[in-house]
């Protein structure tokens, strides 16, 4: 017991004087982040995830270490296709690049709470219900072909059910007003549009984790390190979406991986009440196909269309 107290306590105060930094410090003044920044935070994020593995391993152990490795990987891989999404957010909505850091940040803040219950909900179902690990391992599957099947990823957000709801109660400018979410306007609140990208953000995250958590589930229900593993794998996703947003074209064959990925993970869930799949060997699958579509991404290069004149 008071191991696991010494290892949230570690883990909230990295996190809590990791964001106070980032967002009020060195994120003070909107600014758009540069390559070579995001490639740096990138790296101290990894760095700061392998390190909470070392303490992971001094105090609980092997297997729980590559519980918590294994649910960082998956989060982080299926995080980089909900990266294409952002992408596409922030163009359909034409966000000034200073500006989407502090949408992304709000974002995460939002998300720590989310899966949170997410999680806590989650192990409760499996833990009382029998039947609900079939369930997961099911919506993972069908994710997963969905996935595999989709040809193209577009994103519609005026058919968001909560951004229609958000528009009849409150009011929104028509620009944005530097990075505000909210501005004062005769007398009366105003949204801007920044907030409405916020929104949207967020609940694209929530369906977005109706797949990541069952995932990070099928490999262990230990609540420490489901939630640990995807909060790390989230908080590194601000950095790697612009360290990778101009590259992202380049692993067009990524959702194939992401979807053999999800397949595996709820056949893992279904047989796991019969046949127990060691975590090492899942770990070793998922960086396997990870790898295997990003080098057929590579080697198959999407093919340029030329448009001719006549």
């Amino acid at each position: 017991m008071a191991t696991d107290t010494l290892l949230w306590t570690i883990f909230g105060a990295l996190v809590v004087v990791m964001l106070a930094l980032d967002f009020g410090v060195f994120h003070r003044r909107a600014q758009a982040i540069s390559f070579r920044e995001a490639v740096r935070w990138s790296a101290v994020w990894l760095a700061l995830a392998f390190g909470f593995a070392g303490v992971i391993a001094h105090y609980r152990g092997e297997e729980a270490t590559l519980q918590f490795l294994t649910g960082y990987l998956i989060e982080e891989s299926l995080s980089v296709d909900n990266l294409f999404v952002f992408l596409m957010l922030f163009s359909y909505f034409a966000v000034p690049a200073e500006h989407q850091h502090p949408v992304l940040f709000w974002g995460i803040l939002g998300a720590l709470v989310f899966r949170a219950v997410f999680i806590v909900t989650g192990v409760a179902l499996l833990q009382h219900f029998h039947w609900v690990v079939y369930l997961f391992g099911a919506i993972l599957i069908v994710s997963g072909l969905k996935m595999g099947l989709a040809k193209n990823k577009t994103v519609t957000p005026e058919k968001n059910p909560v951004l229609k709801l958000f528009h009849q109660f409150v009011p929104v400018t028509s620009e944005y007003v530097g990075g505000k979410f909210f501005v004062r306007r005769e007398g009366r609140l105003w949204a801007t549009p920044l907030l409405l990208v916020l929104v949207v953000v967020e609940t694209t995250d929530l369906i977005f984790a109706v797949d990541s958590i069952p995932a990070v589930l099928a490999i262990t229900q230990d609540k420490f390190i489901v939630y640990t593993s995807n909060i790390f794998a989230v908080l590194g996703l601000r950095a790697l979406f612009f360290a990778v947003q101009g590259a992202l074209s380049l692993f067009h064959r990524l959702h194939y991986g992401l979807s053999v990925i999800l397949v595996l993970i709820g056949g893992k869930m279904l047989v796991a009440p019969v046949c127990q799949i060691p975590t090492a060997l899942t770990l070793g699958a998922v960086g396997g196909v990870l790898a295997a579509a990003m080098a057929a991404s590579l080697l198959w290069p999407k093919p340029v269309t030329c448009n001719r004149r006549s």
